[in-house]
């Protein structure tokens, strides 16, 4: 069972949370798969979703990348969720930390990925800490980035349809980071 441990009501009416847990139990319409930019889902959270969202997601993983290319920081991905309770699945491509350009990779496939559940008319979207597990991005420096990213896009798309922004992290040195990112930024 996942467990709510804050959360934060923007001025618009939006919501941001901080979740320890499964991603691949949350009951939201998308969640974000922290991706490479051929979907090949071999390790991390991207095997975690794809094993347990089932066959569906690289099959249909693949047959994007065979129409689309490779996928870029800006303009994530998307498939169904499979076997999860997720609608959809959104694949992000983080950056690799040392690849140059990193905090910038990271705000845009953070935006990506919620102009994307926009585009899906989803409600609800849980997102992991990308681009901290084997990519390597600091974890400290992520969480700065990825809760700007989310409020600012919250702040400039007050009309959306989005809702609530989720970031579900599994292991406690992660959330012990976020969480004191989270008390800086937000004070809670």
């Amino acid at each position: 069972m996942n467990t709510l441990l804050v959360e934060h009501l923007f001025l618009t009416g939006k919501t941001i949370q901080l979740v320890q847990g499964d991603i691949t139990i949350e009951e939201v319409d998308a969640i974000v798969n922290a991706a490479n930019e051929n979907l090949r889902h071999g390790g991390g959270v991207a095997r975690t979703i794809s094993t347990k969202g089932g066959a569906a997601i690289q099959k249909e993983s693949d047959a994007w990348v065979r129409q689309h290319g490779p996928i870029p920081h800006a303009h994530p991905a998307w498939t169904s969720g499979g076997r999860l309770p997720a609608k959809y699945v959104i694949h992000a491509v983080g950056p690799v930390w040392g690849d140059g350009d990193e905090d910038t990779k990271l705000e845009s496939a953070v935006r990506g990925s919620l102009q994307t559940a926009e585009e899906l008319k989803c409600l609800s979207i849980a997102l992991p800490a990308i681009s901290t597990g084997i990519f390597g991005f600091p974890k400290e420096r992520a969480a700065k980035i990825i809760f700007s990213a989310i409020e600012n896009f919250f702040a400039e798309n007050p009309s959306s349809g989005l809702k609530i922004a989720k970031l579900v992290l599994f292991d406690q040195p992660t959330m012990d980071i976020f969480l004191n990112v989270w008390r800086d930024q937000w004070g809670q």
